[in-house]
């Protein structure tokens, strides 16, 4: 077959910086159409990287014969844009939080299924190496039983990268929906899950804004996670690590102490209770600060998972259980009550 053609709905930073970036690099993807409501921002991109430039999603999807869309929009869009691209038999790569509730998501679930079309969320802290050797070693057995983690993302806020800076739509409640926890915590629910290769069933959260002016959606989260198997351990989302980005996890094993993303030089360091230390270089993280901008393998993986006709590692199902953990984390803290997370 030909190359695998696909267009971008949203050309703001996470477009910017990623996805047409991965695209341009994947030689088997032609990137044929880029959409944005500002109409600079789409030419901008569709000069640069040679497509059409829309400021009507519809109006692409009626128009451009893509094989495949990313959905790079405010959160509140995420459902219907890519449920509207699915319907026009596109397979979606969407970016996270999948959706804004429950039946957003579960809508977007039926559309893949009933257009035959891949529905991929765009968690990439599955494809980090620490993160996939960490799984390897619990997996494995090596760690032995798991009893406790940290898992912690936080930075001084999307301002620093978003398009809009302060203006940015991350802050306006009816567009975010959410706010560190849509940003950073759904990352870390998706990671804690990928890790450990289990599901969580009960949360009990603190969701504050406590950080910035002028906004009603969360900046600061402290949300405890009780597993299927009874491993407990904490989550933190904030934008109010000013001085510097804090991307890390910590995994508490019968065995060993993992220490993921923590250590300057080693992105994965193993502590045995032998009193062996492995320390594993496995390249770093990504990030939003300056020069933290590498290849996320997230638009490859879904390219593949196309032209292969395979299973996405990220598939939407997998994206609606680590959006639960959240949901059921702002109702925690709304309520005042531990939460059951809904299967």
């Amino acid at each position: 077959m030909g190359k695998l053609k696909v267009a971008v709905i949203g050309c703001g930073s996470i477009a910017k910086h990623r996805h047409l970036i991965e695209y341009k690099a994947n030689p088997e993807v032609v990137i044929t159409a880029v959409c944005d409501i500002v109409q600079e921002r789409a030419d901008e991109m569709a000069e640069l990287y040679h497509a059409k430039a829309y400021t009507d999603y519809e109006e692409l999807l009626q128009n451009e014969d893509a094989d495949a869309v990313s959905v790079c929009l405010p959160n509140y869009l995420h459902a219907p844009v890519s449920i509207a691209a699915l319907n026009a038999k596109k397979h979606v790569l969407c970016e996270k939080p999948m959706a804004t509730s429950r039946e957003e998501a579960e809508n977007m679930l039926q559309a893949a299924e009933i257009n035959n079309r891949k529905l991929m969320i765009a968690h990439n802290q599955r494809f980090v190496p620490s993160h996939q050797k960490a799984r390897e070693l619990i997996l494995s057995g090596e760690i032995g039983k798991i009893y406790s983690f940290r898992t912690t993302f936080g930075h001084g806020g999307p301002e620093g990268w978003s398009a809009d800076g302060r203006n940015s739509w991350f802050f306006e409640k009816d567009k975010a929906f959410i706010g560190a926890m849509g940003d950073l915590g759904v990352h870390k629910a998706d990671l804690i899950r990928y890790l450990l290769g289990e599901e969580f069933t009960n949360v009990a959260a603190f969701v504050e804004t406590s950080a910035k002016g002028d906004t009603d959606v969360d900046d600061n989260a402290v949300c405890i996670l009780k597993s299927e198997s009874g491993v407990i351990g904490t989550l933190v989302a904030s934008w109010a690590y000013n001085a510097k980005e804090d991307n890390s996890t910590i995994i508490y094993g019968e065995n060993a102490i993992l220490r993921l993303e923590e250590h300057p030089t080693y992105s994965l360091v193993a502590q045995y209770k032998n009193g062996d230390v492995v320390n594993y270089e496995l390249g770093e993280i990504q990030t939003n600060e300056s020069g933290g901008q590498t290849t996320t393998h997230v638009i490859d993986h879904f390219v593949q998972s196309i032209l292969e006709d395979k299973e996405p590692l990220v598939t939407g199902e997998e994206g609606k259980k680590s959006l639960e953990i959240i949901l059921s984390a702002i109702e925690s803290s709304e309520l005042n009550k531990i939460s059951n997370v809904r299967g």
